[in-house]
């Protein structure tokens, strides 16, 4: 890679923000666009963070993109659905926040910035609660041409490799639904060789695809808009300490180059460092499934290992170890690397598709598959006793896989046979033997997927009713019927691979007030510190309603952060300040 970033750190700004996905950003920008000094140190070569990896949808409810295409709702609607989602009378300064200021965010990054979205107007909330809705509060990034970065395009994290096709992001919704259908719609089939021939293009003139979607156009569209004003962006600079000048926050002391500098922020420093997802340390003390803390296997970006919680510690912040749910919890199964490691796939889309059952190994199934990954680990740790450790099989038959393909195992025309071979994929040619194989109840597991079948064939599942929610519809597949997301196992080989517990980022982070700013062991702020993303203690406490809720929330309270240190005074810093280990 080039070195755009070559330049060397400054020992003065006026915000530092330690982290570069689309929270950390999303303050950089806000604050650059108040006339403020702003630099972004990232720890890894890639900017991005897990931004760069998700689908890239936020949960904004009332967003103006909603209001202009006529989906209109008062106030109590929103706040109706979250009290019952979060078991709570009334909603919390943050939440409040987060509701009135999130329009807010959007209304700014549309108008003022390259940031651009289209609305998810048919997304459906997860849950049918009071106050649900069946679209209008969900947006996601448009798609964006790459080359308008110019070199920085090398920095930017590709897509995840486990989800992309040759390095190809693929959106959902319309673009989705070519991939599927290329083999019964000539048109589909014609709009997919199109997005193959310019990815490969791409692959040939600039080593990556520049047609970017999901999380990647968001973080690409949120780096143009830094780079615009004047935002410094530094790669493979990791925070080791902050500096303290008395009980405030005033710089960093950053690595670069084999050394440690001190750079000094005027105003504020932001912690933006994607969470805890590859702290084992501290996924023993919280998660109960992994009492080692390698029993879990994320799909968020390995770098994500907890700086940012251990900084805001080192100078009294505090960790809420008191969330419903620590992490955004995700089924993954584990893909065999070269290295003789493994990596996570997520199970996001093909478990609520036509063909596909989910068992645990006494061959029974647990959970409506539709649901969201968070609700399907939710019932996986409910359903295993505590003796046991918590996974399950997720089962297809010939014609599902060879349609939408089953985790890394891709669909037509991509071989199942190496994924075979590595024992990732188990196949056979009949339930019983593929029972046998994965150690599985077989006769209970024949006798599952026969009722699931029959009710299935009459589009209903009288166990968990799969495919009656909106959310479950959606997820679906449209053109199947009765039920969009209910299909017979039918047709041999059959399928199956390990599900193991995951998860898409944490939740478990600082405890911030409404202004995003870290509270000490009192309650009360640390001066210019503050923290946003997964950095900060959910706004949800720990509660999944709806997709979006992360990403959400970080760029809103990345763009409450960015305005309230541009109100913040300017602090005089000494020459040299006292620097607070933080064990990193």
């Amino acid at each position: 890679m080039h070195s755009v970033d070559s330049q060397p750190l400054p020992e003065y700004c006026d915000v530092l923000v330690l982290g570069s996905g689309a929270a950390g950003l999303a303050a950089a920008v806000t604050a650059a666009e108040q006339g403020l000094d702003v630099l972004v140190a990232e720890k890894e070569p890639w900017l991005g963070g897990t931004s760069a990896w998700s689908g890239g949808w936020l949960w904004i409810p009332r967003n103006p993109l909603a209001i202009a295409e006529g989906v209109v709702e008062d106030a109590e609607q929103p706040e109706t659905y979250l009290r019952h989602e979060l078991h709570s009378e009334r909603l919390d300064a943050r939440m409040e926040a987060f509701l009135e200021q999130g329009p807010r965010m959007v209304e700014f990054f549309q108008r003022r910035t390259a940031v651009q979205f289209f609305s998810g107007s048919r997304m459906p909330d997860f849950h049918e609660s009071p106050g649900f809705v069946r679209g209008g509060r969900s947006l996601c990034a448009q798609p964006f041409d790459g080359r308008q970065l110019g070199p920085w395009i090398e920095r930017l994290r590709p897509p995840l490799d486990l989800i992309s096709l040759a390095g190809m992001g693929i959106a959902g919704g319309v673009d989705l639904a070519h991939f599927f259908n290329a083999r019964r719609s000539p048109r589909s089939a014609l709009y997919v060789a199109g997005r193959l021939l310019r990815h490969f293009r791409d692959l040939l003139w600039h080593s990556r695809g520049m047609h970017l979607v999901n999380g990647n156009a968001l973080v690409a569209r949120l780096l143009k808009s830094a780079l615009d004003r004047r935002v410094r962006l530094f790669t493979e600079a990791p925070a080791r300490d902050l500096l303290r000048d008395g009980e405030a926050v005033v710089g960093a002391r950053i690595e670069r180059g084999g050394a440690l500098l001190e750079v000094r922020a005027r105003r504020g420093v932001v912690l933006a460092c994607g969470g805890f997802p590859h702290d084992q340390r501290r996924i023993a003390q919280l998660f109960v499934h992994a009492p080692s803390g390698s029993e879990h296997l994320s799909a968020a970006p390995k770098g994500n290992t907890g700086d940012g919680l251990r900084l805001g510690e080192s100078v009294g912040g505090q960790v809420a170890g008191d969330l419903a749910n620590p992490a955004a919890w995700a089924p993954v199964s584990r893909v065999p690397r070269g290295d003789g490691g493994f990596s996570g796939f997520p199970h996001l889309l093909e478990r609520a598709k036509p063909g596909f059952i989910a068992v645990r190994r006494d061959g029974r199934r647990f959970v409506n598959e539709a649901d969201s990954y968070h609700d399907f680990m939710s019932a996986l740790f409910a359903a295993t006793p505590a003796d046991e450790v918590a996974q399950a099989w997720l089962i297809c038959d010939q014609r599902a896989q060879r349609h939408y393909g089953l985790g890394w195992s891709r669909p037509f025309p991509f071989p199942t046979r190496p994924w075979v071979r590595k024992g990732y994929l188990h196949k056979a040619a009949s339930l019983g033997e593929l029972a046998r194989q994965c150690g599985i109840d077989a006769r209970q597991l024949e006798a599952t997927v026969a009722a699931f079948n029959l009710g299935a064939e009459r589009g209903v599942d009288p166990q968990f009713g799969r495919g009656a929610s909106a959310y479950n519809k959606a997820q679906g597949e449209a053109l199947h019927g009765p039920n969009p997301s209910l299909g017979a196992l039918l047709r041999a080989p059959f399928y199956a691979l390990k599900l193991v517990p995951g998860s898409l980022g944490t939740f478990a982070g600082l405890r911030t007030d409404a202004e995003a700013r870290v509270l000490g062991e009192g309650g009360a702020p640390i001066p210019g510190l503050y923290a946003v993303g997964n950095d900060m203690a959910h706004v949800m406490n720990g509660h999944y309603p709806s997709g979006g809720i992360t990403l959400g929330p970080g760029m809103t309270f990345g763009y409450i952060a960015g305005r309230a240190l541009a109100a913040r005074p300017e602090r005089e810093i000494p020459e040299r300040a006292a620097a607070q280990p933080a064990g990193i």
